[in-house]
This record gives structure tokens, sequence and C-alpha cells, in this order.
């Protein structure tokens, strides 16, 4: 019998294959889903499902893929936004037999109308469930979002309130298993650890420690995400069912010469924000490698095509998997010379850092033609912000740049620096020139103002 939970970094997505008897299930694949049959086949397993916990709206889902690679049925949820090609429909009570192992479905609405929660089974073992594949529904400490439909907002905020009641109810020695952990933008509080129960949940998660159910449908209403807009392109592809993968993850090496000939819509350097900010190719914006499966798709449409540029390898090959798990795989090549450009007489961009006492005489001076930038989320600026600061959330200043003056003089900050050296990059590459990153941002600010 096994059990193996796959993790997508950069998405923090969560998928998993359970197997007996000859039998495997996969629950929620990722594009890249040749691991799956490898793991399968290792064990003596042959994939004959495939289940899918709710439409994805943060990667492609691999399960059409792997249908066409194994043979295996595909399950969905009732209710989804339209046909989902490649899939049959999933019920209330419907069971699927793995082996030993027997898999029920339960229909969890709220964060999708599709959504569907798992029930796993130990045939052997009758007295109650052994655990729970929730998807987005429930998290290691946190809960689903439920900003999808804002037309029906206290609706579809009651119905996940309903749908963890009843996965609640599976018992609390049932182990959870959940579509992502900390870092996804599916949810905002989880917690770090990925393993857990409904009952350690039921005692110490705090949105199911809230009272009511209308509480609970206040309390979503007052929460904030963002949507960005690849989104809409994930949720397309997960109805049609996604291509495959690029079988080759690492772009064309490119020379600075072929370089500069190429023609492309993004010029993506992926080092580290203070590299960066150190000397960069101009025209270039700022996805280090660990920031692209978060910040790509608010910069980058679907079918526009992106050169890299990166310190090493490894590298272009990183930021070219996180790209191909969102669709954004038009890359046309990849250049690793920037310091030896640089050396060689190259112009070089930058973008200088500043610390805390020039924001202080700045804002103290009231400095004219300036603005002190503020990139977090809503949520971060709400607990703690700079007066005299004016807010713009990073991922918004894909179309709001558009909103701010190229003449005036910008200092980004967020919560450390790195998410302002991303904002700087992206004004950077759309023609503002006088701009800084206030190096260690709100961090520097609170210890500098105990």
């Amino acid at each position: 019998m096994l059990l193996e939970k796959i993790k997508t970094p950069g998405l923090s997505h969560l998928s998993y294959l359970v197997g007996s008897g000859g039998k495997a299930a996969v629950i929620d694949p990722r594009r890249d889903c040749e691991c799956y049959v490898d793991l399968a086949r290792s064990h003596g397993l042959e994939i004959t499902h495939i289940f899918e916990t709710h439409r994805n709206e943060d990667l492609v889902s691999g399960s059409a893929i792997l249908k066409a690679m194994t043979g295996a049925r595909v399950l969905h949820g009732p209710n989804a936004a339209g046909d989902v090609a490649y899939a049959d429909t999933a019920r209330e009570g419907d069971e699927f037999e793995i082996g030993q192992l027997m898999i029920r479905v339960l229909e969890t609405p709220g964060h999708t109308d599709d959504h569907l929660a798992f029930v796993l089974h130990d045939t052997e073992y009758p007295d109650g469930p052994v655990g729970v594949f929730t998807g987005d529904a429930l998290f290691v400490g946190d809960v689903g979002r439920t900003d999808f439909y804002p037309d029906r907002r206290r609706e579809v905020a009651g119905l996940l309130y309903d749908s963890l009641q009843k996965i609640l109810a599976l018992g609390d020695q049932a182990i959870l298993y959940p579509a992502h952990g900390a870092g996804s933008v599916c949810g905002s509080g989880m917690a770090e650890r990925e393993f857990s129960t409904l009952g350690h949940e039921r005692a110490n998660n705090p949105r199911l420690q809230i009272e009511s159910r209308e509480a609970f449908i206040d309390f979503k209403l007052a929460e904030n995400h963002y949507q960005p807009p690849y989104f809409e392109l994930m949720e397309r592809l997960n109805l049609e069912g996604g291509a495959p993968a690029p079988r080759v993850a690492r772009p064309r090496r490119l020379s600075l010469p072929e370089l500069e000939g190429l023609e492309y819509d993004h010029l993506v350097d992926v080092r580290e924000p203070l590299a960066f900010a150190a000397g960069h190719l101009p025209g270039s914006m700022n996805l280090p490698v660990g920031m692209i499966s978060a910040f790509a798709g608010w910069f980058i449409r679907e079918g526009e095509t992106v050169a890299l540029v990166a310190s090493a390898e490894d590298q272009l090959e990183a930021a070219t998997t996180h790209l191909m798990r969102i669709a954004l795989d038009r890359i046309v090549g990849g250049y690793t010379g920037v310091v030896p450009a640089a050396a060689q007489g190259k112009d070089m961009n930058t973008i200088p850092t500043i610390g805390t006492s020039e924001v202080e005489n700045r804002l103290r001076s009231r400095e004219q033609n300036w603005t002190l930038l503020d990139v977090r989320d809503a949520d971060e600026r709400s607990q703690n912000s700079i007066a005299g600061s004016k807010h713009i959330y990073v991922g918004e200043l894909n179309e709001r740049y558009r909103d701010l003056d190229p003449a005036r003089h910008y200092t980004l900050m967020c919560a450390s620096g790195m998410r302002a050296t991303v904002a700087a990059g992206w004004l950077a590459s759309r023609g503002f020139d006088r701009l800084d990153v206030y190096l260690g941002s709100m961090g520097a600010w609170e210890a500098s103002h105990d």
C-alpha cells in the first residue's frame, strides 16, 4: 500500500499518489506529470483513476495529459464553469476501489462550485475514514478563499462553511491531505507544517474557531485576495485540458549578440534582487526564481514571449519549469553572462538602495516630486504602514503603472525589499528611471522605531 505526497515548489501545490493491489490513483496532478507514472510503476502499480478536487486557478492541471499517458479515468465535480472535456462527473456518495483502498466522494462547494473532497477508506479497517483529500476547502491552519464569485459572495462563503462541517464530521482521526501548503496564493494563513488531522484542525485552525455561520461569512467577506490575470488562462485550460509540458526544461542558450538580436515581449532577469539592483541589462524586469510562481502571472500575458537572464544554467532551468507550470512558456532563450558583459563594457542599469535614515529625511523634509510607494498587500498595510506613503499592490502595477508619473521619483518598499525590487524592475522596464528601493523596508522601519 502506498500514499505519496508530491510537492511542487513555488506554487506550494500538493498532489498525491495512492495505491494498493496493483492499482493507483492520482489526486490533483500537475502539468509535468511523468513523475506520477514513474513513481507508480516503481511500486508495481498502474494508474487507473485521476481525481480532481476542483478547477484549479493557479496552475495547469495535468489530468488530461496523465489520462493520455495512462488511459486512466478522470473524475471531476458537478457544476463546473463549463464542460470539463477530459473528465467524467463524480457526485456525492460515488465510490471507487483502488485495491484495498476505497475513495468516496463528498461534494464540498464554496471555494469553487465544482469542489469535491475525496474520503480515503481502508476496507480492512471499516470503523472510519483514514483520511480526506480536501483540495482548497481546508488547509493546515487555514480554509479556502471564496472570492471567485463576486456576485454571490455571501452565498459561496456560506457554502464553504457548510462544506467544512461536512468534512469535520468525518471524525478527528482522519488525516488531512490538502492541495496546497504555506506560500500558495490560495490562502494566506497556512501553517508551515504540511501534516495534520481533522481533530487537530478542529482544535487549532483559527478559521474553524469562528463561532457561527454568519460570523464565518462576515469574516470571509472582509478578506483581501488578489486575482492575477493568468488565473483566467488556468481556468480555460483546465476545462479544455492543457497541452503536455515541454520535454526539455532548459531554454536555448543565447550569446549576448543573439539576445540583442531577438524580438521578445519581456526580458526577465531571474537573479536575486540585490544582484539585479546592482546591475542589469537595460529593459529587463526582475522576477527571482523563487518569486516567479507568485508574480509572473501578473506581468506576462498569454502568448507573450520571454527571454530569460540568469546567473547560471540551473536558474534558467528552474525558471523555465515554474513558467511552464502556469502555461507562460513561450521562452525564446536564456542568457547567463551579465557579469562578463559588464566587464566587457556593456552598459548596465542599476537601481539604488537607500536606508531608513534617508527615508526619514525625505519624509521629514517633504521632498518635492517624491513618493514612497508601498507595494505590500492590503492586509499587510492594514497592520502597519508609514505615514505619507502611497499604496499600490505589486501585482496591480501591471496596469496601474500607467497612473504614475514617470518624471516623479519613487522609492519602492515592501516588507523586506524583495517585492519592492520586483516592482522597481517592472517600472524600470516601462521607462521609469527615477527609482530606488528601501532596503529592509518595513522590517527595517519597525526595527528602528521600537
